[in-house]
């Protein structure tokens, strides 16, 4: 009877679910309908407005706020900056002449080919706790950019931050007359059930989060440009600006309490710089844990089942150095903590992503040891993601980039700001960034409007241009004949 009973209950949710998710895509859909003819000028307006929703001081300042009290994750401070430098630099990037979203976007005259830039529909948008209001309003710009309409799934804890962000996007919309429903949310209290029916039904869906939600959108049968855990590595060859990576490290590691994908997560230091580099960073704030007090982090991170405990996740320093029960007066006003480490995979946590101001350091013997250590890292967590390299010796740069499995490799870089775009590197402003077929994702890249729209090729008859044989088998039968 309670077996029967439990099935039934589970039926009727999911019976709910699907109604509710089904009204809203119906009204999703009418709000595209709306703006089917809308021109380019007119789709960057939503842009536009979707970014001042956010980017607003007073606005940035309220959903940094909620963010930080309901999810307990990250700080105000950097919630705020990270609220207005994503906006703004998507805004740059989906503004700029060339980003074309509508109608006819390239013509190339000598292949006789045509792009037209076409809606993907309604786009599932489920966003993670630890950026409840710069990730919906991140992904909601690139999704309107195209003329979609855009339904997010927020995490239960940032839930009440997205329905505070959808507040402020609905004024704005109002003011330049677009029909509000282009921009939804699942209603409160968000489950697993609507979630999970939102995949199924919207006609695409992104995915920014924890693994778990990562898969489901990968596996929910709808077309999907999910994105990859990082578990970011940097190498600090001996070549390098001790300090000057020090202090990029420890912005990387610090901002937002290390609640960024792209927080540096392990150092790679080569055993000639080694001591320096740690002295470089205990100038900018780090603290060395003993051995003894490693034991007490990990215990305080960690559960007995290897599971991450939520009152060391995305917290203060000194919240961190009370949990861990660190007394040295050094560790309790520490800026975050290093620990020493030889060994990777399951049974070494801090081989692997953190979300915490906790820095973990190998020391390799030279370069060589130093890529097939991060190589382990990465093939351990986080591969496909990212890594960095402080140096000046030009040809470690050429190796690391033939030899990382990862899409992208910063130089000299503060890893936090730069993976997902930045104001000095040529990469697109994003919070979202794909690991490709390494992370086992559909896109490489980070996430863009260009993923949000599909295009219609028109074309035409060119002269015909037939080669020789010659042209294209010569080199072969050169080198090895025709029989």
């Amino acid at each position: 009877m309670g077996a029967s009973t439990s099935a039934n209950k589970n039926t009727s949710g999911e019976t709910d679910a699907k109604i509710i998710v089904e009204e809203l895509i119906l009204k999703a859909r009418k709000a595209m309908a709306e703006i089917q003819n809308y021109s380019q000028d007119q789709a960057n307006t939503l842009v536009q407005a979707v970014a001042w929703a956010i980017y607003r001081q007073d606005h940035a300042e309220e959903l940094a706020r909620i963010s930080v009290q309901d999810t307990g994750l990250g700080n105000v401070k950097d919630k705020i900056t990270k609220n207005k430098r994503k906006t703004f630099g998507t805004l740059r990037d989906l503004l700029a002449p060339e980003a074309k979203s509508v109608g006819i976007i390239k013509v190339d005259e000598a292949i006789g080919i045509t792009e037209i830039a076409k809606p993907v529909g309604v786009i599932a948008a489920a966003v993670p706790s630890t950026n409840p209001g710069a990730t919906p309003a991140n992904v909601t710009m690139m999704g309107l950019k195209g003329r979609n309409a855009v339904i997010i799934a927020p995490s239960p804890k940032g839930a009440s931050t997205t329905v505070k962000l959808l507040e402020y996007i609905h004024a704005e919309l109002a003011k330049v007359g677009a029909p509000l429903d282009l921009v939804q949310s699942l209603p409160m209290p968000v489950s697993k059930e609507l979630t999970t029916e939102l995949m199924k039904q919207a006609d695409m869906v992104t995915v920014t989060g924890s693994a778990n939600n990562v898969r489901a959108g990968q596996t929910c049968g709808t077309p999907n440009a999910c994105v990859s855990a990082g578990n970011v590595v940097t190498i600090v060859d001996a070549s390098a600006n001790l300090q000057d990576a020090a202090h990029k490290i420890m912005l990387s590691k610090t901002f937002d309490n290390a609640t960024s994908c792209s927080s540096d997560n392990a150092l790679v230091i080569e055993a000639a710089i080694y001591e320096q580099m740690i002295e470089a960073l205990k100038k900018e704030g780090g603290y060395k844990c003993t051995v003894a007090e490693k034991e007490q982090m990990q215990k305080a991170m960690w559960d007995e089942n290897g599971k991450r405990r939520g009152k060391t996740t995305a917290k203060d320093a000194g919240v961190m150095a009370q949990e861990a029960g660190l007394t040295n007066p050094a560790a309790q006003k520490a800026s975050f903590f290093m620990v020493e480490e030889t060994g990777v995979g399951k049974g070494y946590p801090f081989s692997g992503e953190k979300i915490a101001l906790v820095l973990t350091l190998y020391k390799a013997g030279d370069f060589d040891e130093a890529l097939e250590l991060t190589k382990r890292i990465l093939n351990h967590a986080g591969r496909g993601h990212s890594c960095g390299l402080h140096t000046t010796n030009e040809e470690h740069i050429q190796r690391i980039g033939l030899e990382m499995e990862v899409c992208r490799l910063l130089i000299n870089q503060i890893q936090c700001f730069g993976n997902g775009g930045s104001f000095n590197n040529g990469l697109n402003f994003t919070l979202s960034m794909g690991g490709g077929t390494w992370a086992g994702n559909n896109i490489k890249d980070n996430l863009s409007y260009q993923h949000f729209i599909q295009t219609t090729k028109v074309s035409r008859l060119i002269p015909e241009v037939i080669p020789e044989e010659e042209e294209l088998f010569g080199s072969y039968w050169a080198k090895y004949g025709r029989s």
